[in-house]
């Protein structure tokens, strides 16, 4: 009889969820005061060295258990695959860029608002995971409808909506997804 046993599947995942959950009961804990220092982009002076540092940090952190839950369903459902099918480094470093994407972009562009979650993240992911199946000589159809029906409706909220959402964000995330789906399936050939 064979043993049931738990597996640590996808590290950074994995890893991004519990760091995430972490980071969102230090805001709790400490009043918000972690998350406004360490994991929100926002205009700050180039001066502080955590400037850069939020530029990276920021997807980790949420305005609350909502928008931790709505982010990481997506990324626990999404990113696995991806995980298994780039390998870990190869994700982490996807992860990594669009996060320094997201927050320069939000630096540059909106110095009145600050930015947190990992919803940029989330976007690159459902983007990147319709490359999964790409062939030579041809654009996945899959990727084709996730770029018009996602980022499609991200265009049109951004532009008819006021929220508390960065639209922006996500569709950097999506232009990051589709970077790094031809860029990976590229250097798979190889």
């Amino acid at each position: 009889m064979k043993r049931f046993a738990i597996r640590f599947n996808a590290p950074v995942v994995l890893s991004f969820a519990i760091i995430s959950l972490l980071v969102l009961v230090l805001d709790s804990v400490t009043g918000g005061a972690s998350t406004a220092r360490l994991f929100c982009v926002y205009r700050a002076p180039l001066t502080d060295p955590l400037t850069y540092v939020r530029f990276f940090t920021h997807v980790l952190g949420h305005s609350g258990y909502s928008h931790y839950m709505g982010n990481m369903l997506l990324l626990l459902l999404v990113g696995p695959g991806l995980e298994e099918k780039y390998g870990s480094r190869n994700l982490l470093a996807t992860i990594a860029v669009t996060a320094f994407a997201t927050g320069l972009v939000q630096f540059l562009l909106f110095p009145h608002s600050a930015l947190l979650g990992a919803s940029g993240v989330v976007f690159m992911m459902i983007v990147l995971s319709s490359f999964t199946e790409m062939k030579k000589g041809g654009i996945p159809l899959t990727m084709l409808l996730v770029v018009a029906l996602y980022l499609g409706s991200e265009i049109a909220d951004g532009l008819t909506r006021t929220d508390n959402v960065s639209h922006l964000t996500h569709i950097v995330g999506g232009v990051c997804g589709i970077f790094f789906g031809f860029r990976l399936a590229r250097a798979k050939k190889r």
